[in-house]
C-alpha cells in the first residue's frame, strides 16, 4: 500500500526471512520479481540479491503453477 512505502517494511521481512533461511541451513535465498518493478527491485538489491542467470546449455527457466481450489478467495462479506 502506497502509505506504507519508505518504512522498510520489506527489509524487515527479508532480514527475519534470511535469518530464518540460516538456522536451516540454506546455501541461498531465490525470489521472482517483474521487471518493471523498481523499487521492489532496489529494495531486494539494497539486501544484497542480485541478478543471475540459469545454465543456458540447460534451457531457459519456465514459470509453472498449480491454482489450489479455494485458495486465495474470500468467502462472502456478511450483509
Amino acid at each position: 500500500a502506497p502509505g506504507w512505502r519508505g518504512h522498510r517494511i520489506a527489509q524487515s521481512m527479508l532480514k527475519a526471512v534470511e535469518a530464518m533461511a540460516r538456522e536451516r541451513g540454506a546455501c541461498k535465498l531465490t525470489l521472482e520479481v517483474l521487471s518493471g518493478n523498481h523499487s521492489a527491485l532496489r529494495a531486494y538489491e539494497r539486501e544484497g540479491f542480485a541478478a543471475y542467470t540459469l545454465d543456458p546449455s540447460m534451457g531457459q527457466a519456465q514459470f509453472l503453477q498449480k491454482v489450489l481450489d479455494g485458495a486465495g478467495h474470500l468467502p462472502p462479506a456478511a450483509p
